[in-house]
């Protein structure tokens, strides 16, 4: 199994933050436009724990799928799995966030990603993740500013 430990600070509150993370069905409310990758459409199955976000990307030819695992607002964490088509090699992929709250009020996100790929895939798919984190954390950056 491999693993990718990221965080980032915002300035922004862990309330503001969560806000955005805990509405799992609404990605297109933070995720960036004009990166590497553009938010065709999203549909939604399911409600609450268990929910599958279908996210249909422009130039893409299936959706990423990310099934809702664990939402807990108490510890502001929660966790998600990648399901169906998988991207970069992947043949199993989890998620897992939580926000803590640090100095001035402003908050950080750790997240982190575990993932086995098909053999010789590993580094293709650790850089479409931290890709994929850095306009993650983009997003919710621009979205609470």
């Amino acid at each position: 199994m491999q693993t990718i430990d990221t965080f980032h600070d915002f300035s922004a509150s862990r309330d503001a933050i969560w806000s955005l993370l805990a509405d799992f069905g609404n990605i297109q409310r933070w995720w960036p436009p004009g990166l590497a990758v553009d938010i065709d459409y999203v549909e939604i199955e399911g409600n609450g724990v268990g929910m599958i976000r279908h996210i249909y990307n422009v130039g893409f030819p299936s959706a990423v799928s990310e099934q809702l695992l664990s939402i807990d607002p108490s510890s502001y964490s929660f966790s998600l799995a990648i399901v169906n088509d998988r991207p970069a090699g992947v043949v199993k992929y989890k998620a897992s966030g939580k926000l803590s709250i640090i100095d001035g009020g402003k908050c950080r996100l750790s997240y982190r990603g575990e993932f086995e790929t098909e053999p010789g895939r590993e580094q293709e798919a650790r850089d479409f993740f931290n890709a994929a984190y850095a306009m993650m954390f983009t997003g919710l950056a621009k979205a609470t500013s």
